[in-house]
């Protein structure tokens, strides 16, 4: 990770359905808490007229191959994300804060996180700060504490909170005006976005959909589906480990 530190303001999107009224308060909460933070309409994959200028392929742009259908809330959750890559860009936006609404933070361990990242985020930064504490490191970049950032072998899933940097925004858009698989799955492949992903360990942040309404993804499988997609999935997440993230 370079060298070239942001010593200045972050700011803070958040991405939030209006329509999702069970979720409003945490979203709100959100905007409280992170820095110059505002709401960010999120868009509608169930909503043809709001996806309808989408280009979607069927797993097939990039290798390895990915074996399920898009589903249209994981459309809609690509284009937010996308919505607000293309907002750094165009309001030359150095760094921000991006989270979905069902995230949930310690402040305390936050303000610490953005402690650390102020003398390691850049314009060039993507930087998890996952709710899950699974990734294993290919490097330590720097420790404050019990906190780490680290340059994980294999990408994390899950988009709830992350640091980005416009230039890092800027190389995620040029590769996306085209999809075949969700945000977080195309986030995993660093060999054809270009673009290192970061992520730091106890951070304190916590997932509240079941709280809040639910997933706005996730479907029912019927339990004769279920093997095979395990399958599939595991298949997959092989092909992933044999092109590791390296310092």
């Amino acid at each position: 990770m370079t060298r070239r530190c942001m010593h200045r303001v972050m700011r803070s999107f958040v991405i939030h359905m209006s329509s999702s009224t069970a979720r409003r308060p945490n979203a709100e909460t959100l905007v409280e808490q992170l820095p110059d933070a505002e709401l960010i309409e999120a868009v509608n994959g169930r909503d043809p007229a709001e996806i309808a200028d989408v280009q979607c392929h069927p797993g097939n742009l990039f290798k390895p191959h990915y074996p399920f259908a898009l589903r249209p809330a994981e459309i809609g959750v690509f284009q937010s994300h996308r919505r607000i890559w293309r907002k750094l860009v165009d309001d030359k936006i150095d760094l921000a804060i991006i989270t979905e609404d069902d995230l949930a933070i310690d402040p305390d361990r936050f303000s610490q996180t953005l402690d650390l990242l102020q003398d390691h985020a850049t314009v060039d930064s993507y930087i998890r700060l996952p709710v899950k504490q699974r990734e294993r490191p290919a490097q330590v970049v720097a420790e404050k504490g019990d906190l780490k950032l680290i340059l994980p072998k294999v990408i994390g899933l899950q988009c709830i909170c992350q640091v980005v940097g416009r230039e890092a925004a800027r190389r995620l858009l040029a590769v996306t005006d085209q999809i075949d698989r969700p945000v977080d799955t195309l986030l995993q492949m660093h060999w054809v976005t270009g673009q290192p992903v970061h992520a730091v360990l106890g951070a304190g942040n916590r997932e509240v959909a079941s709280q809040i309404g639910g997933s706005t993804i996730q479907t029912k499988i019927r339990p004769s589906g279920k093997l095979g997609r395990e399958c599939k999935r595991g298949v997959y997440r092989a092909q992933l480990a044999l092109r590791p993230q390296k310092p």
